[in-house]
């Protein structure tokens, strides 16, 4: 019956359906630590395949996830039913102080295409050239510069995606579909969601106050909400100098309790590694540095540069401005989850679950208390890294192998930790697998259940990426 239902979508798709053994097991995995076999694979080329996939799939109660790069860290595009790898959406059209930019395009590729032009596009997750636009909007991804630049949720402009019944929908529209959304959105609720600077948990409905902003919906929504094609992407002018300063300490709380201080001289990143990562990195480094500051400013940027000298109580040890100087640092810091991997022995394993936490910024040590109060009731240690600027830590539990069971505990006792400091339980990397049974706990009954009103909304039928940020597990919620 499967290999029947098959051929019947790849005749009915009009465009390249895989259902061979080995296509389906490179799309079981991403770059998180879960796998789930798909029954098909389909790579479509323009919104009419994609029509045709969705009023298939509606017809046989098949589910059906976007995928991009696969290089997400929590499973978001994974699923049982048809992954829509969406590569042949790789267009790229350069505007005024814009980009039109197909989902599938390559973070690399538009970098590129956006240098030729003296602009960027501010966020730039640690993975960089590798992964797509749409799966940073999927998961409103971020990085080392949002802090001054934004989440890709702030550069959202408009979108372009197909819905679950198989219609075009462009947002922002006046229309009677953006007046139903905004309906459902009550000041009373957004005011309840975490006051932090990157949030990637559930539906980002406290950003959408008016029609010009419910594009902003889409981000962050990993696919359960549409496909979407297209996007229209705000740009920036490229800096014309910047300067990176290294700033080591002795403690990782010493460290963050001078970032607030560092924040006020506006630097466009923030970002922190613990010994566990400095210790991959081939400079020479003060014996006693437990954790390093890579602090960057891309205007006055000798001033800033003194005063946060004079106000910091780690030890500078190094501030670069030349764009290659600047760019290894970089590549040391964007290397972190590859050099936490390293850290590991063959008897131990690490964990994605409570990764990426973000607190306000002020809170920072109370994290760390956290981590250090869970350390001392379970058998684990950690790898810490991220982007201190906007409390946003990847805290990576390590456990042995024999103990893996108890990482569900930890989570549990972590999140309602970070959620009781006014964190959320994802910052940048999205609820996935791994994190999406949390979202109730995040927000609690009330908001929860505005989410499913989101998700009906858009698309009744569950047929997109079923089980994510919307699970069985929370379905109790009335």
């Amino acid at each position: 019956m499967r290999h029947y239902i098959g051929k019947k979508l790849a005749k009915t798709a009009s465009c390249k359906i895989s259902l061979d053994k080995q296509t389906l097991d490179l799309y079981s995995i991403d770059s998180s630590s879960y796998s789930v076999k798909p029954f098909a694979v389909a790579f479509p080329k323009n919104e009419k395949e994609i029509i045709k996939i969705l009023r298939f799939a509606l017809r046989h109660k098949i589910s059906v996830t976007p995928r991009g790069a696969g290089t997400g860290l929590v499973g978001g595009d994974l699923g049982t039913g048809i992954i829509l790898d969406m590569k042949h959406f790789d267009k790229i059209k350069i505007g005024r102080g814009f980009v039109q930019t197909g989902s599938g395009v390559f973070k690399g590729e538009l970098d590129n295409t956006l240098r030729k032009h003296e602009r960027f596009f501010g966020p730039n997750p640690s993975i960089g050239p590798f992964c797509t636009i749409g799966g940073m909007i999927g998961t409103n991804a971020s990085g080392s510069h949002s802090l001054k630049y934004g989440s890709t949720i702030d550069n959202l402009i408009q979108v372009r995606m197909v819905t679950s019944k198989g219609k075009i929908m462009i947002l922002p529209k006046k229309d009677h579909a953006t007046k139903k959304i905004l309906g459902m959105i009550t000041p009373q609720i957004q005011k309840r969601f975490p006051c932090v600077s990157k949030n990637s948990c559930g539906y980002r409905i406290d950003k959408v106050t008016s029609y010009s902003d419910v594009q902003k919906i889409v981000a962050g929504s990993e696919g359960t909400l549409g496909i979407i094609t297209s996007a229209k992407l705000k740009t920036f002018l490229l800096p014309k100098r910047a300067v990176l300063m290294i700033i080591a300490y002795k403690t990782l709380k010493e460290a963050v309790t001078d970032v607030p201080k560092i924040l006020r001289l506006g630097p466009s990143a923030i970002e922190m590694i613990d010994h566990n990562i400095i210790q991959h990195i081939t400079y020479k480094i003060p014996n006693w540095t437990k954790c390093l500051l890579f602090v960057e400013f891309d205007d006055k940027i000798f001033k800033k540069r003194v005063k946060t000298q004079q106000i910091s109580s780690g030890k500078t040890i190094l501030a670069v401005t030349r764009h290659n100087q600047i760019a290894q640092w970089w590549t040391f810091r964007n290397l972190a989850l590859t050099y936490s991997l390293n850290s590991i022995s063959k008897q131990e394993t690490v964990f994605s679950i409570i990764e990426d936490s973000t607190v306000p910024v002020h809170r920072l040590p109370l994290l760390l208390d956290l981590v250090k109060y869970l350390t001392s009731r379970y058998p684990m240690r950690v790898v810490i890294y991220g982007h201190a600027g906007n409390g946003n830590l990847h805290i990576r539990p390590i456990l042995k192998k024999k103990d893996s069971a108890l990482i569900k505990n930890i989570a549990q006792e972590f999140f309602s930790g970070v959620i009781s400091i006014g964190g959320t339980i994802t910052g940048e990397h999205g609820d996935g697998l791994a994190r999406s049974e949390f979202v109730k706990l995040q927000y609690g009954d009330d908001i929860y259940s505005v989410f499913k009103k989101v998700k009906q909304f858009f698309d009744p039928t569950n047929t997109l990426n079923p089980g994510k940020i919307i699970t069985p597990q929370n379905s109790t919620v009335s």
